[in-house]
């Protein structure tokens, strides 16, 4: 069983960029914000209203583009944001990787 046709079917397109802004790779994924109870991915911080997340959102695609050999620079962008990749695991089934997950940022641009 393949998942790839799981994230054609249901996922946003996103597009992966090198360290210059081009576009190397076009695929869709999942892309969902972290919730207090996953802190533990996170460099967020408790204040005084509630947990801050700091703009982390969790990431499922597929194997291709792997994520894990993203270079500083590259990014994701996907429905008019961009986002940097702080970490990146493959997942396996037998010996073939199923799908990647990374915790990703926001890149917060200023002027």
């Amino acid at each position: 069983m393949k998942i790839t046709p799981i994230f054609e079917a249901y996922g946003r397109p996103c597009a992966f960029h090198s360290a210059q802004g081009e576009p190397t790779a076009g695929m869709k994924a999942f892309i969902s914000p972290l919730r207090y109870k996953n802190k533990m991915y996170l460099y967020g911080v408790n204040t005084e209203i509630g947990y801050n997340s700091q703009g982390h959102y969790l990431y499922i695609g597929p194997p291709d583009p792997d994520l894990t050999a993203a270079a500083d620079g590259e990014y994701i962008s996907c429905m008019g944001e961009k986002y940097r990749i702080d970490r990146a695991e493959k997942v396996y089934r037998g010996s073939e990787v199923f799908y990647i997950w990374a915790i990703i940022r926001v890149i917060v641009e200023t002027d």
